[in-house]
């Protein structure tokens, strides 16, 4: 059966369950490849802690809009994007900016250590900063997240002809971690003018094969 055929059997997440939601000190990995959603899942990650205080937007490859993070409904107001692609220095930015803001969503260039994004992961804890990772390569390194959102698939509705307005996104999401419990769980995420979280329970596919921390 198609995974879309299973819109009779889609449920809501109750109230505290949103895993769209960055929680104080534990750290969000958002894996997979470009053009699968999750810059705009990022900032959809900081549109709640930015009515609050700013938040950042740690931008590596020079493409972040501003206007794609106030869409996604990030305060205007409160955004501030930097931009470092220097693998070399990555890891002193993200520090720097733990130690001012309370949430941050940040791509990870390829070529940082292990070692530095564990210091980090410790220094958010400390500080309770609200954190999202975006390894532009790869994963992070295990026992880093404490939530681990792997993205599966991506449909578009809309631009059928390649051009056009779009009317919606809906987006498979593979979670896993410690907070799932260490199982792991498909998601979907659909727009539609707002973002709606639904869970499958038909896609369930057992414990996770790598720990996401």
């Amino acid at each position: 059966m198609d995974r879309w055929d299973l819109s009779n059997k889609i449920e809501r997440f109750v109230p505290g369950e949103d895993l769209l939601t960055l929680q104080p000190g534990r750290i969000v990995e958002l894996e997979g490849p470009p053009g699968f959603g999750l810059t705009r899942l990022g900032y959809r990650m900081l549109a709640d802690p930015s009515r609050q205080a700013h938040v950042v937007a740690l931008d590596v490859r020079g493409w972040m809009s501003p206007l794609a993070a106030w869409e996604a409904g990030v305060d205007h107001d409160r955004l501030v994007v930097v931009r470092c692609g220097d693998p070399r220095l990555w890891a002193q930015v993200a520090a720097a900016l733990c130690e001012g803001v309370r949430a941050v969503f940040a791509e990870v260039p390829a070529g940082v250590k292990d070692a530095d994004i564990r210091k980090l992961a410790a220094l958010a804890r400390a500080r309770s900063v609200r954190m999202a990772l975006r390894p532009l390569k790869g994963g992070l390194a295990t026992g880093v997240s404490y939530l681990r959102l792997r993205s599966v698939e991506i449909a578009w509705r809309g631009p059928e002809a390649g051009h056009g307005r779009l009317a919606g996104r809906r987006l498979v999401l593979e979670a896993s971690g410690k907070g799932m419990a260490g199982m792991t769980r498909l998601i979907e995420v659909e727009e539609e003018g707002e973002d709606a979280v639904r869970v499958v329970p038909g896609l369930v596919v057992g414990e996770a094969g790598r720990a996401a921390g």
